[in-house]
């Protein structure tokens, strides 16, 4: 059973299955019930698949907005009502009297939450607004953030934690770029969006440090298509919002997202 499973996922990901299945094993067979720590869509895909393979679990999500990215998972024998379960969810709300504050951005604020020695895990959806900073954070580490983050990029900060329900949900804003490229080819168009030679943008590919919709893509030779969401570590994230006609030259009209 355990081959047959590892055959659909990135051989990097066999250790989250691995986990994943143990969950949904031990609420269908033992009647145990597991609240993850919070998942990447990816893993939540993967501990999806899983769940539909058993018969006897149901998981309950959530991560504090309609829209979120990143949720806590709640398995259990599918007996159990979970709508009602405390998925032990808070708001970290950051605001501080500085002007510069106004100006901190989504990776300034992961910094130093991360800085603090707190696992990626414990941390949900970063929502950047225009007074300050609402996240989502695991509530066993709420108090300790809400003592401890005193500053975020060398601007001093305030902190009060808040009830899931005064949550704050910012939109996602993208910077758009048209392009035109000679193929969908993943190593042209993240060239392209990064403006990183063909050459160089092959050693992240190459290492595993990119990902398509979540799911690492090692093949530079990979076709995207309309809707994929592509990730470079340490280049930021891009998506692919429209494929349209060919030039006269016979090249692909692009309209590409770029995360901000």
């Amino acid at each position: 059973m355990k081959n047959e499973i590892y055959g659909h996922f990135h051989p990097d990901e066999r250790q989250f299955v691995d986990k994943a299945w143990e969950w949904v094993t031990h609420a269908g067979e033992y009647h145990e019930t597991k609240l993850t720590e919070f998942l990447d869509p990816r893993q939540g895909y993967i501990l999806q698949s899983l769940v539909n393979r058993h018969p006897d679990v149901t998981v309950r999500w959530e991560g504090g907005s309609e829209g979120a990215e990143r949720k806590r998972a709640l398995v259990a024998p599918d007996y159990r009502e979970l709508d009602n379960e405390d998925m032990e969810l808070r708001v970290l709300a950051i605001t501080s009297g500085e002007q510069k504050f106004l100006a901190l951005e989504h990776s300034d604020y992961m910094g130093s939450i991360l800085g603090l020695g707190i696992k990626r895990g414990k941390i949900g959806d970063i929502h950047v607004l225009e007074d300050g900073c609402h996240v989502v954070v695991a509530a066993d580490i709420a108090d300790y953030l809400a003592m401890n983050l005193t500053g975020v990029h060398r601007i001093q900060v305030s902190t009060e934690i808040l009830p899931l329900s005064s949550l704050r949900s910012s939109e996602v804003k993208l910077e758009t770029m048209e392009l035109t490229a000679a193929s969908l080819r993943l190593d042209g168009i993240a060239s392209d969006v990064t403006r990183l030679s063909r050459s160089k943008i092959l050693v992240p590919i190459k290492a595993g440090r990119v990902r398509v919709n979540w799911k690492v893509e090692e093949d530079p030779s990979f076709g995207l298509k309309e809707g994929d969401m592509v990730s470079i570590q340490g280049f930021g994230r891009f998506k692919v919002l429209e494929i349209g006609s060919l030039t006269k030259k016979g090249r692909y009209r692009l309209m590409v997202g770029k995360f901000v």
